[in-house]
């Protein structure tokens, strides 16, 4: 998409998060509604309202249940974090600690787990060059 701000990592991971929900949702005739929760991370808060709107500019509506490890992990009212976590870690302790937990209690019975990642280094930022993302998902139920 063309982000070359290594600061705005949301924005740069967005697309590939996107891309890989409706690949999913083409691959296995599912679609949002499926899922009790679509989880990304770590987009945090600009990066969620980011996918939001390239979702709905491809036809899929996830507001109702999706929403972000960076978003999630951070009490934002009380904690000054602006956007949200970043990293790898914040996804995994996420879905370790409390979603694991939603659904030992049944509170949540299926997933979309969708991990990002930016493969970016000091080198490419330095170059203006735009960086790319990754991400791949992992379907939960039980």
């Amino acid at each position: 998409m063309g982000i070359k701000d290594s600061n705005n990592m949301g924005a740069a991971m967005a697309p590939a998060a996107l891309d890989t929900i409706i690949t999913h949702f083409k691959d296995t005739g599912r679609n949002p509604s499926y899922y009790d929760a679509i989880i990304t991370g770590d987009l945090g808060a600009v990066g969620k309202e980011i996918l939001n709107e390239l979702a709905l500019s491809k036809g899929y509506n996830m507001k109702a249940n999706y929403n972000d490890c960076g978003v999630l992990i951070f009490d934002k009212e009380k904690q000054d974090v602006h956007s949200g976590g970043s990293g790898c870690g914040c996804c995994a302790s996420v879905f370790s600690g409390f979603l694991f937990n939603q659904l030992k209690q049944k509170k949540l019975k299926k997933i979309l787990l969708v991990a990002t990642g930016a493969l970016t280094n000091a080198t490419t930022s330095q170059q203006g060059e735009s960086i790319p993302g990754i991400a791949h998902a992992v379907s939960i139920e039980i």
